[in-house]
């Protein structure tokens, strides 16, 4: 009599991996928006470049920051929020889609345990993935920046925390778009709720009551703005929140918190839900 297997978790792990890597989409999508993401960065770098033989000695006294700036610049950042929770999200409703959950969870019972490989699986591709474009984009900006004396190393203050934070943003928005997608499980829907969540939300939402500000610190695009920006408080160019700023602390909850909320919201709603 044969006795029934149950899969180790380490098999659902390399089950996930080959579901993820065998898609050609997946490629397409991290190697796309990587260059993209690189470029815009360095077309940053290259505008302050030509730039900077021009600049006052008030704005050159500032130099430090705008090469920060450039090393990772906002509209990067919502080009990877973008892709980066397109990618999470598809992980899930792309199933859905085509029927393959059912064959999925026929062949793999243990939902929970399915989905925890899948939610570490996307974790730790979209950390590879964050990192590699956050540190080719410092790299690349940097020695730009380097044919004028302007640019800055990594040991200088503040610009660690600019490559960690945009390497981190990665894998945080791509399980919240896991999250998202495990809840409406629609491809066209959900990546309308991600661009208005993670992208659209934060420039609706004002710091002028508690609540409101507790809610603007806590969306990951808002908590990337605050980490990145070395010089918080002291840009006389910049409108920051008047009546309650955000601090370096909550921007690093809110990053953990998103990621630790969504993967246990994709875990445990894809478990008690009807295929």
């Amino acid at each position: 009599m044969t006795r029934p297997t149950t899969a180790r978790f380490t098999d659902l792990l390399a089950a996930e991996w080959i579901k993820l890597r065998s898609l050609r989409s997946t490629y397409w999508a991290l190697g796309a928006s990587s260059l993209a993401i690189i470029a815009f960065n360095a077309n940053s770098a290259r505008t302050h470049f030509a730039n900077y033989r021009h600049m006052t000695p008030m704005m050159r006294d500032a130099n430090a920051e705008l090469a920060l700036r450039d090393a990772f610049t906002s509209g990067a950042a919502m080009i990877l929020i973008l892709a980066a929770a397109s990618i999470g999200a598809i992980t899930i409703v792309g199933e859905y889609g085509t029927g393959l959950i059912r064959t999925t969870f026929a062949a793999v019972p243990a939902r929970r345990a399915l989905m925890a490989a899948k939610v570490t699986v996307v974790t730790a591709v979209m950390t590879v993935y964050g990192a590699f474009t956050a540190g080719v984009s410092f790299a690349a900006t940097q020695a730009v920046l380097s044919g004028r004396n302007a640019d800055v190393a990594l040991s200088y203050p503040g610009a660690w925390r600019v490559v960690v934070a945009s390497a981190l943003l990665a894998p945080v928005c791509a399980l919240a778009g896991m999250g998202l997608g495990a809840v409406i499980r629609h491809s066209a829907t959900t990546m309308v709720a991600i661009t208005g969540v993670l992208l659209l939300l934060p420039a609706f939402i004002t710091d002028r009551y508690r609540w409101t500000a507790a809610v603007r610190d806590a969306l990951p695009y808002n908590a990337w703005t605050r980490l990145v920006d070395a010089s918080y408080g002291h840009n006389q160019h910049i409108i920051y929140p008047r009546f309650y700023p955000e601090t370096v602390t909550g921007s690093w909850v809110a990053f953990g918190a998103w990621a630790v909320l969504a993967g246990i919201v994709a875990v445990v709603v894809v478990d008690r839900r009807d295929v």
